[in-house]
């Protein structure tokens, strides 16, 4: 049983190594055309994680905070370095319609839930899923909001934590394993993705003028600057004002957005070198959040943790259905979803996994929930409330 913090970080970045060495040697095969190294990777974390591979002491607590925190403004500035935003903000109205559907949908989610499983829940607990819902349609902040707003008890909030940890790690697990499939749904909705297309072709002919071979010198700038910005951006972050919807975190990752879409339009957008450097951050990310989930959760309060799943499945479907009527993509449903859902730490790992270049849709989209999240929240709970 691992409890150093140092261990602990180091098996994990071991097991994404080990696993993309897997994937690559195995490049061929079908499992992991349809099961990513980056899947595989969220799973066996989770799994270990239950099996108790390590303990959540204050030495392991400790790497998870400092690396996760410090890794993800450096990782979304090396990503924006191949970024062109203003190409980027041509993809439009769709993407708002994604938006504002994944939301409606969610809200609608909990009202449905709720109704259905009244009877088996405790007194007032349409509060703790207000909470949730306010965390699911923005972020913590927003969960905040509405827990002062509507006087949660923290007793109940609990419940909200945890279909938030269980719930929610599930489901980055599945929108990161439908990345494949995009073309499939995509065919179905019979989205025109020409836009999202030419946006990629562009950067591809732009990356043409780009040095290819790789020196020392480039890692050595680009991992620096990256995590300067990263620093940078959290002291500032954490001395700006905060509110329910402007945390330090929101401040952090804007500002490392900001440098990022400035970089590129600097010579260093031409070093070689930062796709894989932000890559080994992805993946070490994406370990430390899986690294946190716990299969075993699941038996400690099973209606709570089956009614996350439901109001899930109801958000999926109504959201595919918009995307049917309206010709939406799996990226712009994906993104706007997990915007939702996981927020500003969240979304761009999932933009980034079909194309670095649209990593700023996540982040604006996220930046989005925090403006609607507690007055929506506060919506479906006054709903719930009336039931």
């Amino acid at each position: 049983m691992i409890t150093s913090g140092f261990t602990y970080l180091a098996f994990l970045v071991f097991l994404a190594g080990f696993l993309v060495w897997t994937e690559k040697k195995y490049k061929d095969s079908k499992f992991f055309k349809y099961v990513p190294a980056v899947v595989l990777l969220y799973l066996v974390a989770m799994l270990l994680s239950t099996f108790g591979m390590w303990q959540k002491t204050d030495d392991v607590n400790m790497y998870y905070s400092i690396f996760k925190s410090n890794l993800l403004p450096a990782m979304i500035f090396l990503m924006l370095l191949r970024c062109d935003l203003r190409k980027i903000l041509k993809l439009g109205p769709k993407m708002l319609l994604g938006f504002f559907a994944a939301s409606i949908s969610i809200g609608i989610g909990f009202i449905l839930t709720y109704a259905i499983f009244k009877g088996f829940y405790e007194t007032d607990t349409w509060q703790a899923f207000a909470a949730l819902c306010g965390s699911w349609m923005g972020g913590t902040g927003n969960m905040v909001a509405v827990q002062g707003a509507l006087g949660v008890p923290d007793a109940k909030l609990g419940y909200a934590l945890l279909m938030d940890s269980i719930n929610y790690s599930v489901w980055v697990m599945l929108l990161l394993a439908l990345v494949p499939f995009g073309h499939k749904f995509n065919k179905w909705t019979k989205a025109d993705t020409s836009i999202i297309d030419e946006v990629g072709e562009q950067l591809a002919s732009a990356q043409e003028n780009i040095r290819k071979s790789i020196e020392f010198s480039d890692l050595i700038i680009l991992t620096g600057i990256s995590l300067l910005v990263a620093a940078i951006s959290m002291s500032l972050g954490g001395k700006l004002p905060q509110s329910d919807f402007l945390s330090a975190t929101t401040w952090t990752v804007l500002i490392a957005t900001i440098a990022g879409v400035i970089g590129a339009m600097t010579p260093l957008a031409k070093l070689p070198g930062s796709s894989q450097i932000s890559n080994a951050m992805l993946y070490t990310i994406v370990a430390l959040i899986a690294s946190r989930a716990n299969f075993a959760e699941l038996a400690q309060a099973p209606i709570y943790i089956i009614s996350g799943f439901v109001i899930l499945g109801i958000h999926a479907v109504v959201l595919s259905l918009v995307a049917k009527v309206f010709k939406l993509d799996l990226f712009t449903c994906g993104v706007a979803s997990l915007s939702n859902i996981g927020g500003v730490a969240s979304a761009p790992i999932l933009a980034a996994s079909y194309s670095e270049a649209l990593i700023p849709i996540g982040v604006l989209m996220a930046m989005m929930g925090y403006v609607v999240g507690t007055g929506g929240a506060l919506i479906v709970g006054k709903v719930m409330s009336i039931l």
